[in-house]
């Protein structure tokens, strides 16, 4: 073969690869694109769950503190007498 049918032939398959590169690189991009949407997904799914856990644990919070406050008239001197008693133990052990 001479030169001239090489270079032409190289120009060809130069040419048909130019041509047909879309179709070439389009699987690359579909699985590229698929990636990116299923990392949004995931990404939305996670920020639901993480909003979900904060509000539960702000409710929790606020059940938590209404029984705390609601209860106060019986756990303060409840604990006053218990801390009373501790620190009579304290200084009984103390002066013994």
């Amino acid at each position: 073969m001479n030169t001239f049918l090489k270079i032409l032939l190289l120009t060809i398959v130069v040419v048909v690869i130019a041509h047909l590169w879309p179709l070439a690189v389009a699987p690359f991009a579909l699985v590229g694109l698929a990636i990116l949407v299923l990392g949004a997904a995931t990404l939305g799914s996670v920020a639901v769950v993480l909003s979900v856990g904060v509000a539960l644990l702000a409710a929790v919070l606020a059940v938590v503190l209404s029984v705390t406050a609601a209860l106060s008239p019986i756990w303060i001197p409840v604990a006053l007498v218990l801390g009373v008693i501790a620190l009579l133990k304290k200084n009984a052990r103390a002066t013994a």
